[in-house]
């Protein structure tokens, strides 16, 4: 569907570039939004390269471990059918630790393996749509869960949004700092009262 709409948009600029006369001005800024995506794209490579090494190192000092152990009693309260023991709190726990730190890209990786890990927790409760790889299947109540959670998570420090500012030259671009914490904030205790609201009415997907 995306594809569509992109190529739609494409091909609308193109021909009314060329009904307009100004096909050449289209061509130009085909090339200089092409060069500014490069720039860009090593702007946010470096920025992904310093928050992931000090993410490695936080966990090499043991600090992601006692973050993770710091939010244990969120998780339960979360996702109390989860076992404590269950490899899925502990990719949950390192998604939402990456997500408040505004790592974008570090969390995606532990949160495809909490959502793997919630997969095979669902066939090991007798689930029949996660007992074999055919046809499409439901998310399960933890997963909706999660996903409501990873998508809504507090930031503290929006890493991508500072770096985009800096790159498009904002004068000051951490000053997205407070209003982003304050809008994720109001999201997550959104997300947290909409799905304990559900998880009470016996809602489940």
């Amino acid at each position: 569907m995306l594809n569509a709409i992109w190529a739609v948009m494409i091909l609308t600029a193109v021909l009314y570039g060329a009904f307009t006369g100004h096909l050449g001005d289209v061509t130009n800024a085909c090339l200089d939004s092409a060069g500014e995506a490069i720039s860009l794209c090593m702007t946010m490579a470096g920025v992904v390269a310093l928050w992931m090494g000090l993410m490695e190192i936080a966990s090499k000092a043991g600090l992601i471990g006692k973050l993770t152990r710091g939010i244990s009693p969120f998780l339960s309260f979360m996702f109390p059918r989860i076992p404590k023991n269950h490899p899925a709190r502990e990719y949950i726990a390192t998604n939402i630790i990456a997500n408040v730190l505004g790592l974008g890209w570090a969390c995606t990786p532990a949160g495809l393996k909490a959502m793997e890990a919630l997969a095979r927790l669902e066939a090991e409760r007798g689930n029949p749509e996660y007992l074999s790889d055919a046809g499409s299947r439901r998310a399960g109540s933890e997963m909706c869960t999660f996903l409501i959670l990873n998508i809504s998570s507090l930031q503290l420090i929006p890493v991508n949004m500072i770096a985009y500012r800096s790159q498009y030259g904002s004068s000051d671009p951490t000053s997205i700092i407070v209003p982003a914490i304050v809008a994720t904030l109001i999201s997550t205790l959104t997300a947290i009262v909409y799905c304990k609201g559900k998880d009470r009415g016996g809602v489940r997907s």
